[in-house]
């Protein structure tokens, strides 16, 4: 069987996937910028043929790509990034080639914030109430039905990016005035905390793992401040956050692929569905997953893929946390401060590229502990200014 990697070196813990793809006996075919003698050699050795381009944006240089594997080694069973940006890249492909996978008939189900709220209210979810916005008179429209502040972003857009709270007409004014060329999306703010339902679905849409993580602060207060972010796993998923996932799998028709759901819990403790993500949550989460249950995901993905579903006999047994820093905050405790308290809990300290950086945060310390707690101490000890 082969499968075609899009973009295998980014992020870097994604070799990890190529790595199992050809343990599950895939011949494994990667697509990219970089130069192959610059792949780190895990990933260089997982890969049958490297096909190298000069813009991984040239939607033709892709498709030339995909033809010459396609002749060289056959028709390709599957192709994919696991990576946000390129969901539409692949649905092209996937629609060219007859790959089997999300195609250009449904990709804006899970790409458009406008198609995810009218997913979620056939599915009887509450979700925030949004409106696509053309115009200042728009959306103070829709300000006026739901009062500010409001929340704009891109109706097709990826985490917080160019993501904007709006508390008054005067700024709904001044966004308009150099608003990006883009179609937004006015959703109504809700305050509460963020929470997900994270998981994989085999090919049928059984869930084979699911899990769930607390966020600390929203991704986009922490861009807007540029502050730093922490979540973790938990051990035990609400009932109302399980029942409310499980919809949403049924409802989104995710077959063979990571699911990453975002709801806020409202301060009367009820969900409100925020977005999906039809892709393994960012950062170090995949690695998350593992450290939290003693589980190998990557390699669970890839037999998925092989062989349809797996069965998988797993129990959440820590909590595993992300806890970011940013180098432009003086903290309080040094590294080696933090490991000597802590360095029992800590799993792993990493450099984040600098595209993630403004997100998770230029370093990142994952944490684990059994007991919620202690998770917590170490967290406020780690960002401690």
């Amino acid at each position: 069987m082969n499968f075609v990697f899009l973009s295998p070196a980014f992020p870097p813990n994604y070799y990890l996937f190529c790595q199992s793809l050809k343990k599950a006996g895939f011949t494994v075919l990667g697509i990219g910028e970089s130069d192959f003698g610059d792949l780190r050699p895990e990933l260089r050795e997982s890969l049958a043929w490297y096909y190298k381009v000069g813009n991984m944006h040239n939607y033709g240089e892709l498709a030339d790509a995909c033809g010459f594997f396609t002749g060289r080694f056959g028709a390709i069973d599957r192709i994919d990034s696991l990576n946000e940006y390129w969901l539409e890249t692949e649905a092209g492909l996937r629609t060219e080639f007859g790959i089997f996978g999300v195609k250009n008939d449904s990709i804006a189900d899970i790409r458009k914030k406008s198609r995810m709220k009218m997913i979620f209210e056939k599915a009887g979810i509450p979700r925030a109430r949004g409106r696509i916005v053309n115009s200042p008179a728009e959306a103070r429209a829709f300000a006026a039905e739901v009062n500010f502040p409001v929340v704009v972003k891109p109706d097709n857009g990826m985490g917080a990016e160019f993501t904007y709270k709006l508390d008054c007409g005067g700024q709904v004014d001044e966004f308009f005035a150099c608003k990006p060329g883009r179609e937004f999306i006015a959703e109504e703010f809700i305050e509460g905390n963020i929470v997900t339902f994270d998981g994989l679905a085999d090919r049928q849409g059984k869930i084979i793992f699911r899990t769930s993580h607390a966020y600390g602060q929203g991704v986009m207060e922490i861009v807007l401040a540029d502050s730093h972010l922490y979540y973790y796993s938990a051990r035990e998923i609400p009932e109302d956050l399980e029942k409310a996932g499980v919809k949403l799998v049924e409802a989104f028709k995710i077959r063979e692929r990571f699911f990453h759901f975002e709801f806020f819990r409202k301060k009367d403790g009820t969900l409100c569905a925020l977005e999906v993500n039809i892709r393994p949550p960012g950062g170090f989460t995949m690695d998350m997953f593992n450290y939290a249950c003693d589980i190998d995901m990557y390699s669970v993905w890839a037999r998925v893929m092989a062989e349809g579903t797996v069965k998988l006999d797993y129990e959440r047994k820590y909590h595993c946390c992300h806890a970011g820093r940013k180098y432009r905050f003086n903290y309080k405790y040094s590294h080696e401060e933090i490991m000597r308290r802590f360095g029992s809990m800590i799993i792993r300290h990493e450099e984040l590229p600098g595209v993630l950086a403004r997100a998770m945060g230029d370093c990142v310390y994952l944490i684990r502990a059994e007991k919620l707690n202690a998770i917590l101490e170490a967290v406020s000890f780690i960002q401690e200014c």
